[in-house]
């Protein structure tokens, strides 16, 4: 394997990502070549060239089926996160991840980021949604600057949730 340890780490969640999503929704989900970095960032302005069919294709981490018109998913695999902080008024890298995830999003688009921590689990954090159904479990954060995001378990959140959003992206 060539590149980072830190950057193998998260091709392969994000692999796992789509491979779970294509398995859970039976349809090709794959992982975006070079992430959202293609349009994201400083490289926006390569969304003034490019189809919409071409734009949906690197908006984020992980590519949908062509009906998936309004999916935008970001995949964070990191050692940990300061959980604590959730408590307070700011968690600075989850308000990057937001901002990261926001900055390639279309009016409408269903807006997830999907982490995993090691030896903590997977969660998944998305914006608060009135046909989302969050879990016993779910904590809500809200954003400075981006409004109300809902966290929750990533494995409990696809379980009531997977035909709500597939509506929500078509």
């Amino acid at each position: 394997m060539s590149g980072s340890k830190s950057k193998n780490k998260g091709n392969s969640w994000e692999r796992t990502v789509a491979k779970f999503l294509s398995d859970l929704y039976s349809a090709p989900f794959i992982r975006t070549p070079h992430s959202g970095a293609f349009i994201g960032g400083m490289n926006s302005i390569r969304k003034q060239s490019l189809s919409e069919s071409q734009i949906k294709n690197f908006k984020g981490d992980i590519i949908p089926p062509e009906t998936w018109k309004k999916f935008n998913c970001e995949a964070k695999s990191y050692a940990d996160f300061p959980f604590h902080q959730l408590y307070q008024t700011n968690v600075p890298i989850l308000e990057k991840w937001i901002e990261q995830v926001l900055e390639v999003a279309d009016e409408g688009d269903f807006n997830v980021i999907i982490m995993k921590f090691n030896r903590k689990g997977s969660y998944v954090a998305t914006q608060l949604t009135p046909s989302l159904i969050p879990n016993s479990n779910f904590f809500t954060y809200k954003s400075l600057n981006h409004g109300v995001w809902l966290m929750q378990d990533f494995e409990s959140f696809w379980t009531a949730n997977s035909d709500n959003i597939k509506t929500l992206c078509e």
